[in-house]
């Protein structure tokens, strides 16, 4: 089973990283959130020691990233130690909003200078009014800080910004002049749009999507084993299933392998079009 997962990922059928969804309740409540988190949502979290167990099984694999996400990671205390043993299996990629990175908090996360972490913040126009109309009041700032207190730790940044409806060339350009202030690079800057699940369903903005155009990345959350971060979204409470692989996810090597074969199986050409990464 194993040889046929590690094949996968070397020719390129099968995306090099995995993602694990650490808990899905977050300090904000962001107008198109694709999970619906919010400060009071249930948590569903992924324990620390089945953090570190993906990360070790899916280095086994083959694998060669982790992706962390959320919810709000953050707010797992006992995250900054799991990043560290974690990352002793594989590079990591820690998707946050930045609210969080001061303080004792700070301090912790310092000690990961020098490991194979990297801090993925959301910044999603260079107009605080802007951004804080998605985000939340003041968001724009405590993001910034965040952003520069992590580089001031030793820690890489890259900056991920969503966008809903039309952007002119000239606020996508204030906002890459933004990041490059902070000493990150356009390749640390990711870009992409608005999709219509979650608290955007409803959004005249919003981008419509299929499974087909959704980029394979196996995902665990505590709900099973999705095709992709972008597919345990919930819609009005409800978890939507059109991209739900297995409830099982244990050994790590069973829904990687059904969604190798999931893979094998499409047809020649089908490709994903819409642009996230």
């Amino acid at each position: 089973m194993s040889e046929r997962i590690t094949e996968a990922i070397s020719s390129g059928l099968l995306p090099d990283r995995v993602w694990a969804y650490s808990n899905y309740n977050c300090n904000l409540e962001c107008t198109y959130c694709l999970t619906e988190s919010a400060p009071g949502s249930p948590k569903r979290m992924l324990s620390a020691d089945r953090i570190v167990g993906i990360a070790a099984e899916a280095a086994a694999l083959g694998f060669r990233e982790l992706g962390i996400t959320g919810g709000e990671p953050l707010l797992m205390t006992h995250l900054p130690d799991t990043l560290a043993v974690a990352s002793q299996h594989l590079p990591i990629l820690v998707l946050t909003n930045g609210m969080l990175c001061e303080g004792p908090r700070l301090e912790r996360l310092a000690a990961l200078a020098g490991k194979p972490v990297a801090f993925q913040i959301s910044l999603d126009s260079a107009d605080p009014a802007r951004n804080d109309l998605f985000r939340g009041m003041g968001c724009f700032a405590k993001a910034v800080a965040g952003i520069r207190n992590l580089r001031e730790a030793g820690l890489r940044v890259r900056i991920a910004t969503t966008l809903e409806g039309d952007v002119s060339a000239d606020e996508r350009e204030a906002l890459c002049a933004l990041h490059r202030s902070f000493g990150i690079d356009d390749d640390d800057h990711l870009v992409r749009p608005v999709l219509r699940a979650g608290r955007a369903h409803a959004s005249g903005g919003a981008t419509s999507f299929s499974p087909e155009q959704i980029p394979p990345e196996l995902c665990i959350t505590a709900d099973g084993a999705f095709w992709s971060p972008f597919g345990p979204t919930i819609t009005n409470g409800r978890l939507d299933l059109a991209l739900l692989i297995s409830r099982v996810t244990t050994p790590l090597a069973r829904p990687a392998e059904m969604l190798v074969g999931l893979l094998e199986g499409r047809p020649a050409g089908a490709d994903a079009q819409i642009g996230i990464r």
